[in-house]
């Protein structure tokens, strides 16, 4: 299991985007979920013609990927800090020098796509687990969050992880999978009850089942309604949709990250207002004056 800060402004850290330090190299990564939707992609590269193909298929040297990194080069190097932190394993970068001459370092962590790491075109499998790792990555406030992803890579090895962590972080969020790489979606399932009137999370695109949270990525309710855990029930192996089967990356967070009115404290996702809801939280935020 791979454990992570959450900052894209798409995971944890403490940091930017830019600045924030590559998972640890331990039994568990950390990440970071601060990704913004308009930030990292999802709006920007894979919906409006950016595109990932001319990434997965052609590499870092084709004159298809420079063109697709020219077009908007700071957003193509955060998004190429998160594809590199998910494809590539930790202790190796990817290098990119664009016409200007200017040099861009992304470094590895995951090691998700070992064949794409290797120089090969991406697998489908590949291409599913990147585009997985992307959308758990994305934060609807680009806060950084640490969260903790489980799973296995394209060849079927799992994320390390101990009893430590899956204590440590004991909540478990959500289920995400679809594939960027062919426009096919992203998506999103609970892995847990979703939060109700009275609940709020900094990380609120897999708890709130809400189809306008974090739009692109779609929610499909259940992870375990569309998902096949695998034999110790940590993580699942496949989720299906639209007939198409994905190979899933799994989060689990901070039982701290999940807010409820009445707690004492008004959070950020909680408004003043008269009743006991996240938008009019008297009890943690007082009545509107």
């Amino acid at each position: 299991m791979l454990l992570w800060t959450a900052t894209l402004a798409c995971g944890p850290a403490e940091e930017a985007p830019g600045d924030e330090e590559p998972a640890s190299q331990r039994q568990a990564a950390r990440s970071s979920n601060s990704e913004t939707l308009n930030g990292l992609a999802f709006n920007g590269l894979a919906f409006n013609g950016l595109a990932f193909n001319g990434l997965a298929f052609n590499g870092l040297n084709s004159a298809s990927f420079s063109a697709w990194f020219q077009q908007n080069d700071s957003l193509a190097d955060m998004v190429m800090r998160y594809v590199v932190t998910c494809a590539v394993p930790a202790g190796e970068t990817r290098m990119y020098t664009d016409p200007q001459g200017r040099t861009y370092v992304w470094a590895g962590s995951l090691g998700l796509a070992p064949d794409w790491a290797n120089g090969q075109p991406a697998t489908v499998r590949e291409q599913q687990l990147v585009s997985g790792c992307l959308a758990a990555h994305v934060n609807k406030y680009g806060r950084t969050v640490p969260i903790s992803i489980l799973g296995a890579n394209a060849r079927g090895q799992p994320i390390p992880t101990t009893q430590a962590e899956l204590q440590e972080f004991s909540q478990r969020e959500g289920c995400f999978f679809g594939n960027l790489f062919k426009n096919e979606g992203i998506y999103v399932g609970n892995d847990a009850s979703p939060l109700g009137r009275n609940r709020s999370s900094v990380r609120a695109c897999a708890l709130s089942g809400r189809s306008d949270e974090c739009p692109p990525i779609v929610p499909i309710g259940s992870c375990a309604a569309s998902c096949t855990p695998d034999a110790t029930n940590t993580y699942y192996t496949r989720c299906n949709r639209n007939g198409i089967t994905y190979v899933p990356l799994i989060t689990r967070i901070h039982p701290q990250d999940i807010y409820v009115c009445g707690d004492g404290t008004c959070q950020f996702t909680e408004s003043c207002g008269i009743g006991l809801s996240t938008v009019q939280c008297t009890l943690d935020c007082g009545i509107c004056r």
